[in-house]
């Protein structure tokens, strides 16, 4: 079958379940970015993996075989962050979550309180909750956020593929904190659109020459749908081909994996 996408210039790539599980890279991806520099092909890697700072990304990737810039990295924590930056004044941010969300905060020069001023804070940040949750900062987030600091999430997905398997995600807590406060999330990452947009103007794209690869159809594909962009999902990660065919977020374009979309980049009638 022909795949008509030889007007994609650009692409915004998933990482978790569309490059690698965990630290293992999926077949394909170094051929998949050896394509895209061969063609000149752009590309941003953005991802709600609130986990890792973007250098980490960089670092990360090297270590798997690819070389990317900081600019080609963006994450919900960035994202966050900036919608931060901008729109609330004196923000004084608790964090659950990873000191790499932390890091970004204060890289936008947010102030980040310490454990001993959680009474101060007046916003509440959820991400990259994976090895950094405790129920004692669950429990301090829920008592900020029903004193009225406002409530703000990296990202909503409910899981997370790892190693060993699909675990929950930080939308799992954000539901938790919701139904313990009855507040929902403000939320900034994938579905919403900003980052995508964020993506598109580091590589001065547009809608009708850009593509989102992605593994999930309630963040990725949905997100990619949000911002008016082609969309091609992966079977790597979280959605199953079952679950492609029957639910209601559909993608443009179907691929087994990153790998198979490397292929047509290779040998299809670009």
């Amino acid at each position: 079958m022909m795949i008509p996408l030889k007007h994609i210039r650009n692409f915004i790539v998933d990482m978790d379940g569309v490059l690698w599980h965990g630290d293992v890279p999926l077949p394909g991806m170094v051929e998949f970015f050896a394509v895209l520099r061969r063609r000149g092909l752009r590309f941003v890697l953005a991802t709600n993996n609130a986990g890792k700072t973007g250098a980490e990304y960089v670092a990360k990737l090297a270590r798997m075989g690819v070389a990317v810039t900081a600019d080609e990295i963006i994450t919900s924590p960035q994202a966050t962050a900036a919608y931060l930056a901008q729109h609330v004044a004196d923000a004084r941010i608790y964090v659950v979550g990873s000191p790499s969300l932390t890091a970004e905060l204060r890289a936008r020069s947010l102030t980040v309180v310490q454990p001993n001023e959680e009474s101060t804070a007046n916003c509440v940040v959820v991400g990259g909750i994976v090895g950094y949750l405790t129920y004692q900062n669950l429990a301090e987030a829920c008592l900020l956020i029903r004193a009225g600091a406002k409530f703000f999430g990296t990202n909503p997905d409910l899981t997370f593929p790892s190693e060993r398997g699909i675990v929950p995600g930080n939308g799992a807590i954000l539901e938790a904190l919701r139904v313990s406060t009855g507040v929902a999330p403000l939320v900034i990452g994938k579905p919403q659109p900003e980052m995508m947009v964020q993506a598109m103007q580091r590589m001065n794209g547009n809608p009708t020459d850009t593509a989102v690869i992605g593994d999930r159809l309630d963040t990725d594909i949905l997100g990619g749908r949000n911002a008016g962009l082609t969309s091609l999902l992966v079977l790597t990660g979280v959605t199953t081909a079952a679950q492609a065919e029957i639910d209601p977020i559909k993608a443009d374009y179907i691929f087994e994996s990153i790998g198979a979309v490397a292929d047509l980049l290779t040998n299809g009638s670009w």
